[in-house]
């Protein structure tokens, strides 16, 4: 039997359906979280503790771990845990993407360099220390522009500025987002002191998910996000398959991101990338070694049934994998966003939303009771909405009618 390392932040939606995936394998499982305590509902299976903010500190601890109980395979759910399984599996000379190609993926500025020096169509950008002057910065630059942390996921930070005044707004705000424990812990030190300054790209925004073997890029999904993200923050709603674009278009889309892979060295396992595209081109705004975040991957289904979770283990561990191809019907998730800072008292509306034709669930994350913060200081979502039909035009008709039924008493 295989033993698996599963790198799960705690705050990491995937762990049922990692876990369900491994069970129906019959793989051993250990699930390294960053924390002490163990995970609800992770069933059978170990449970290790890590430091996530240390790569180094917390590959020292899987190492001493595997002495003990030998490893076949890390796997990195989300990208918190993504630098940490690849100094893992170099230590342990376990297959895995290497360090630098994983660095790349977390630092969007070391991303913006590599795909800039290898004549990739990219926005200008330049990178600003937190503890410069942001007016001095923001005299300099043509606007629009997007300003993001370096290493922060879920868009979290990631504010639009049409002007030197919204410019130092922005920086100062990002700069109090970077001062929290929470993004100190996320993105350690060492990529906290800077924020990466890049030029705005108009256009379609849509997201690839694909799986790496030796290098080729095996597309499994192309998700169309149909809501307009102009800003100021880019908060995703809608992920819709099969794309509506047009065959020539998602075969430019698909060359890019392989070619960006190729040129930071992803080499092994999942890719989710960002696009957009416009009359100029494909652009790449972001990519992570890892698969769709949230539970979005509930939307995509393979074969017979195989979720996207255990085509991935299947992968990591060598087993037979039946088939590739996505399920015909389209399909959507809506994180639902947070439309505002407060306490989540009451979620009215349930009901409703799921007796929409084409909803298959209305999935609340928060609990009642919980604090929830908008963008750009977190990058959590209430909960997600699930459908499937025909077509995704009537995909994503559903989604939004089921959205409007509900009513999320905040206070």
């Amino acid at each position: 039997m295989s033993r698996v390392l599963l790198l799960i932040p705690s705050r990491s939606y995937r762990t049922p359906d990692f876990m369900a995936a491994a069970s129906k394998l019959g793989v051993e499982v250990v699930v390294g979280s960053d924390v002490r305590n163990p995970l609800e509902e992770l069933g059978d299976g170990q449970m290790l503790g890590l430091d996530f903010a240390n790569p180094i500190v917390g590959a020292g601890e899987i190492e001493q771990f595997s002495e003990q109980y030998p490893l076949d395979t890390i796997v990195a759910v989300d990208d918190g845990g993504a630098l940490l399984a690849a100094r893992a599996a170099r230590r342990l000379e376990l297959p895995y993407n290497s360090v630098a190609s994983i660095e790349a993926t977390r630092n969007k500025a070391l991303l913006r360099e590599q795909i800039a020096t290898a004549g990739i169509t990219s926005p200008p950008y330049q990178v600003v220390e937190t503890s410069a002057d942001p007016r001095n910065a923001a005299a300099a630059l043509t606007y629009p522009v997007i300003l993001k942390p370096l290493a922060l996921s879920a868009s979290k930070g990631v504010i639009r500025a049409n002007d030197s005044e919204e410019f130092v707004v922005a920086f100062e705000r990002i700069r109090r987002i970077l001062e929290s424990a929470d993004a100190l812990a996320e993105c350690g030190v060492e990529l906290a002191d800077r924020v990466l300054v890049e030029g705005y790209v108009p256009g379609f925004e849509l997201s690839v998910e694909g799986l790496l073997e030796n290098g080729v890029l095996r597309v499994l999904a192309i998700f169309d996000k149909p809501d307009l993200l102009e800003g100021p923050f880019f908060e995703e709603t809608i992920y819709v398959t099969p794309s509506r674009l047009t065959q020539t278009d998602q075969e430019r889309i698909i060359r890019m991101t392989e070619r960006v892979c190729q040129v930071i060295g992803l080499i092994d396992g999942p890719v989710h990338a960002e696009l957009r595209l416009n009359e100029n081109g494909v652009y790449l705004l972001d990519i992570a070694a890892r698969s769709i975040g949230g539970l979005c991957s509930r939307t995509l289904s393979f074969g017979t049934g195989m979720s996207l979770e255990e085509l991935l283990l299947r992968h990591v561990i060598g087993a037979v994998i039946p088939s590739y191809e996505r399920q015909v019907d389209a399909a959507g998730v809506m994180m639902i966003p947070i439309p505002r800072a407060g306490v989540l008292r009451a979620v009215h509306g349930e009901i409703e939303a799921e007796a929409v034709p084409l909803i298959e669930s209305v999935t609340i994350a928060m609990h009642i009771g919980s604090t929830v913060v908008p963008l750009p200081e977190s990058g959590e979502y209430l909960g997600f909405i699930f459908a499937r039909g025909e077509s995704s035009r009537l995909v994503e008709a559903a989604l939004r009618e089921a959205h409007s039924a509900l009513d999320f008493d905040i206070s």
